[in-house]
């Protein structure tokens, strides 16, 4: 767990309290007394617990009602009853009812201390496997390809619908949007994820190297042919091919990748016998083909071949409310290989990465953290770890209100976290990387807990 287990103590003997929170604080949690249930439930609702030791017999409150509301309404809190002898068919209820264990008066403090150790333990078990059902859940789109903003959400809705039919796919977007990653998602999440995903750039390369390069030759084709190459789309047979920067494919080439999609075959450099092909194309560009159409640089029965369903990634500077989600993912990626631990990111920091337009994109943002986490001394990113065209952003935002505090940036950044994510709490604690309990703490500092 990333903070001490937050405990609550409520029994109306007053000796009984004291002398827990002294034994658990001993052994390091954090714990907190109360006499009644009434005012428990409000500091519940204020920053919640991990754990709570209750009496089932309060004079203000009935015991299984406090039972009741916290396994209702706070998901992952752990409740151990204190009971007398006289109770224990109570206790035993209890348990039926969602609490983890019972402890009877008069009790041993080591039969607590091994009570509050396994209910820890069940805590931090439950928090992981929470924790590998979301990574399991985003692995379809890569841990790279995320985002929650409505632009990811209609993408994602469009690469789930066409994946599953084998049709050929356009991608359109600017240099550093994920293009590559979005063909990935699609392939795996298609009938052909068992077979090969081939990628091939066709920018920056002759004629007579891409020819090669996807149909291969057969051997004596030409000079230095000395044996039987397979180009990449045979090598892909069965599964996906992309093809990036398609728009810089040549018109000559155009024409036999045309000639591939509608017989199904290819023919290798110096071959005869066409190879029968069963592949599906995934295309991307930068540039917009439908333009490049009419001014002739590409033909326009390849787009139509290619163009079946066509799906747009939208700029960085489009979805900024995903920046913050990025921004923990690569810090999590880059971490363990730079030998640093626990590495998060100042909201000074975070506030210029929401102001910057990213003319590269998510590739732009994936470098500037790489180099961040790099740099970084301790565990935090700091202005300073940024760029320094970043870091002169700095001053512009503030909003002409001049240099504000750190309690005043922490303020803004969590308060326009918790605008993005709707006031969600689960949400924002993550993207800010911090416990739930800490956000609660420090969303009660700057007066931010509605009433």
């Amino acid at each position: 767990m990333k903070e001490k287990t937050r405990i609550a103590i409520i029994d109306d003997e007053a000796t009984v309290c004291r002398r827990l929170k002294k034994h658990l604080e001993s052994d390091g949690y954090e714990a907190e007394t109360f006499l009644m249930g009434v005012p428990f439930l409000k500091r519940m609702q204020e920053e919640p617990f991990h754990l709570v030791f209750l009496d089932l017999g309060l004079p203000d409150i009935d015991g299984m009602e406090i039972l009741s509301q916290v396994t209702a309404h706070y998901d992952g809190v752990e409740v151990i009853i204190i009971t007398g002898h006289g109770s224990i068919d109570s206790a035993i209820e209890a348990i039926k009812k969602g609490a983890y264990h019972y402890v009877g008066k008069p009790f041993k403090l080591d039969e607590i201390r091994s009570l509050a150790r396994g209910a820890e333990e069940k805590i931090r078990l439950r928090q992981e496997n929470r924790r590998l059902k979301e990574a399991l859940e985003a692995a379809d789109f890569g841990e790279e390809l995320i985002g929650t903003g409505a632009p990811m959400r209609e993408l994602f809705s469009m690469m789930k619908k066409v994946a599953p039919v084998d049709c050929n796919v356009l991608l359109q977007g600017e240099s550093g949007t994920g293009k590559e990653l979005v063909a990935r998602s699609i392939h795996r999440l298609s009938p052909r994820k068992k077979r090969p995903f081939v990628s091939f750039n066709c920018g920056g390369f002759t004629e007579e190297l891409i020819c090669n390069e996807l149909f291969g030759h057969e051997k004596g084709a030409f000079t230095g042919a000395t044996l039987t190459k397979i180009g990449l789309l045979e090598s892909a047979a069965g599964g996906t091919v992309f093809l990036d920067e398609i728009g810089e494919m040549p018109l000559s080439m155009q024409v036999r990748l045309l000639r591939v999609i509608q017989e199904k075959s290819i023919l290798r450099v110096g071959g005869t016998k066409p190879i029968d092909l069963d592949i599906r194309i995934v295309a991307a560009s930068n540039r917009d083909i439908k333009a490049a159409c009419l001014e002739g640089n590409f033909r326009e029965d390849l787009f139509y071949r290619l163009n079946v369903v066509a799906l747009t990634l939208p700029r960085l500077a489009e979805r900024k409310e995903d920046i913050p989600l990025l921004v923990s993912s690569f810090i999590k990626k880059y971490s363990h290989p730079f030998g640093k631990t626990a590495v998060r990111i100042s909201p000074q920091a975070m506030d210029i990465l929401m102001h910057y337009d990213f003319p590269g994109n998510v590739r732009e943002l994936e470098n500037i953290v790489q180099r961040a986490v790099a740099l970084s001394e301790g565990k935090t990113i700091q202005v300073t770890d940024l760029p320094p065209d970043l870091q002169k952003l700095e001053f512009n935002t503030l909003d002409g209100q001049g240099i504000l505090t750190l309690e005043e940036m922490e303020k803004r950044h969590i308060m326009a976290v918790l605008e993005k994510t709707g006031d969600n709490k689960t949400l924002t604690s993550r993207i800010l990387d911090l416990p739930r309990t800490t956000l609660w703490r420090k969303m009660k500092k700057h007066g931010l807990v509605k009433r």
